[in-house]
C-alpha cells in the first residue's frame, strides 16, 4: 500500500533519514572477539547469540532505513522533474528551479564557475570603471599640458589681446581628449541584469516552497 505525503514532509523526513542511518551505523557493532574459556564477546559484553542477533537486527534495520531514504528520494526527484513553477522569467520544473538557484549562488557542482551572469556583471563592471578612470587619468593629464600650453602662448604673447593663439590649445584639447566607448550603456546593462538576478531568485526561492508545501508524492 502506497504512502502520500507532501513534498516538504518527505523532505524533512528524508534529512531526518540521513542523520538516522549515520547513527544507526556509527552506534552498530558487527563484528567482536571471544575467547573459548568465555560467554560474552569482548565489547560488548553480551554472549555470542545475543551478539548476532544485534548485529544482524542492526544490519537489517540500516538496509530498511536505506530502502526507505532511497524511495522517498526517488519520489522527490521524479516530483520535481514533472511539476512546473511560473517565474517573470519564464516556466520551469521544479528540478530546473533548483538547478537554476544554485547555479546563480555559485552552489553547484561547478563552484561558481558556471554563474555565468555573475561573471558577466564583474567582467563589465571591472572594464566599465578601469575605462572610466583611464579617461579621468589621460584627460588630466591632458588639462595639465593644455594649462602650460596656455601659460607659454599667453607668456610669449603678453603684449596682445588676440585669443587666436589659445584657439590652437582648444582644438588640441578637443582632439585629445580620450572618450568612453560604451555601445551597450553598460550602467543601464548592469541595472537590468542585477534586477533580474534579484527578482528570479526571490521568485525560485517562493515558488519552490509553495509547490513543495501544495505537491503530493506517493512513497511505494
Amino acid at each position: 500500500m502506497s504512502e502520500k505525503m507532501l513534498v516538504t514532509q518527505a523532505l524533512d523526513e528524508r534529512d531526518l533519514l540521513v542523520k538516522k542511518i549515520g547513527d544507526k551505523i556509527a552506534k552498530a557493532s558487527f563484528v567482536d572477539t571471544v575467547r573459548p574459556n568465555e560467554d560474552k564477546v569482548y565489547a560488548k559484553r553480551i554472549n555470542r547469540a545475543e551478539y548476532a542477533k544485534e548485529a544482524e537486527a542492526s544490519y537489517q534495520q540500516i538496509l530498511d532505513l536505506i530502502e526507505r531514504f532511497q524511495k522517498i528520494d526517488a519520489a522527490i526527484v521524479d516530483s520535481n522533474a514533472r511539476t512546473e513553477v511560473k517565474t517573470a522569467y519564464g516556466t520551469f520544473t521544479v528540478a530546473g528551479a533548483l538547478s537554476l538557484r544554485s547555479r546563480l549562488r555559485g552552489m553547484d557542482s561547478y563552484d561558481g564557475e558556471a554563474d555565468f551572469e555573475g561573471k558577466l556583471q564583474e567582467k563589465l563592471n571591472t572594464e566599465y570603471n578601469e575605462r572610466v578612470r583611464f579617461c579621468d587619468l589621460k584627460n588630466s593629464q591632458l588639462q595639465n599640458t593644455a594649462e602650460s600650453m596656455r601659460l607659454s602662448i599667453l607668456g610669449r604673447d603678453a603684449k596682445t589681446k588676440d585669443d587666436k593663439p589659445l584657439g590652437v590649445v582648444d582644438a588640441y584639447v578637443k582632439e585629445n581628449t580620450t572618450e568612453l566607448v560604451d555601445p551597450l550603456d553598460v550602467k543601464k546593462k548592469l541595472e537590468q541584469l542585477e534586477e533580474k538576478r534579484n527578482t528570479l531568485l526571490t521568485e525560485l526561492d517562493t515558488q519552490i516552497k509553495v509547490s513543495n508545501a501544495t505537491t503530493f508524492i506517493e512513497i511505494a
